[in-house]
C-alpha cells in the first residue's frame, strides 16, 4: 500500500496550514477587533466557529465541492462578489464605529454559527482550501485520507491561529484606553480588512 504521507511532506503542509490562517485576513482582523472589543471569553464561540467551520470547508472542498468550482467556474465567481461585498460591509460598520469605551447591549460579537457560515463568503478560505488541496492531494489510491489529514492539520492550525489574534486583541486593551484611540483603531481595522481582500479583487 502507498504511504500517504512522509514526515517531511507533513511538516510542509503544516507549515502551509500555519502560514496561510496566521498570515492577516478577514478572519483575523474580525478576531483582532472582537478581542478587543469584547473580551476573550465573548469571543471564544468566534473563535470555535473559524476553525471549526474552515476547518470543515478544507474537508468538503477536499472530498468534491472543489470539483463543483472546476466545472461551474461561476459559481466560485458569485461565492467571491458575495463574499467581497460582504467584507467591505463589514469594514465599513467597524470604520464608522464611534469608538465608546462601554459597549451597548445591542453590539454582540460574532456566534459560532455566524462565524462558522462566515468561512463559505470568505474568499480567502476558498483560495486557501482549494489551494492547498491541489498541491498536497499526491494519491488517487489514498486522496480521501490525504484530504482527512490536511483538514486536521488545517484544524489545528486555525485554533492556534485564532487564539493567538483573539487575545492578541485583548492584550491591546492595555494600550488603548480612550473612546478616539478606539477609533483610531477601529479605523485601522477597517482599512486591514479592505486590504486583506484586494489580492482577490485583483485575481478576479
Amino acid at each position: 500500500m502507498e504511504e500517504l504521507y512522509t514526515v517531511s511532506l507533513l511538516i510542509s503542509i503544516a507549515t502551509f496550514a500555519l502560514t496561510a490562517t496566521i498570515t492577516p485576513g478577514p478572519n483575523n482582523v474580525l478576531l483582532l477587533s472582537s478581542g478587543l472589543t469584547f473580551g476573550y471569553k465573548r469571543t471564544l464561540p468566534h473563535v470555535f466557529g473559524v476553525f471549526l467551520g474552515f476547518g470543515l470547508m478544507v474537508l468538503l472542498v477536499g472530498l468534491g465541492i472543489g470539483i463543483v468550482f472546476e466545472r461551474f467556474p461561476i459559481v466560485l465567481k458569485i461565492l467571491k462578489v458575495i463574499g467581497i461585498l460582504y467584507l467591505f460591509w463589514m469594514a465599513y460598520k467597524i470604520g464608522s464605529s464611534k469608538g465608546h469605551m462601554k459597549i451597548k447591549e445591542k453590539h454582540k460579537p460574532f456566534t459560532f454559527i455566524q462565524a462558522a457560515l462566515f468561512q463559505w463568503v470568505n474568499p480567502k478560505g476558498w483560495i486557501m482550501s482549494m489551494t492547498a488541496m491541489s498541491i498536497f492531494v499526491t494519491s488517487k489510491e489514498n486522496s480521501i485520507a490525504q484530504v482527512v489529514i490536511i483538514a486536521f492539520l488545517f484544524l489545528l492550525a486555525g485554533a492556534i491561529s485564532c487564539n493567538v489574534w483573539a487575545m492578541g486583541g485583548v492584550a491591546l486593551k492595555r494600550f488603548i484606553k480612550e473612546e478616539s484611540h478606539v477609533r483610531k483603531f477601529n479605523l485601522i481595522m477597517a482599512i486591514l480588512l479592505v486590504v486583506s481582500i484586494l489580492p482577490v479583487i485583483i485575481e478576479s
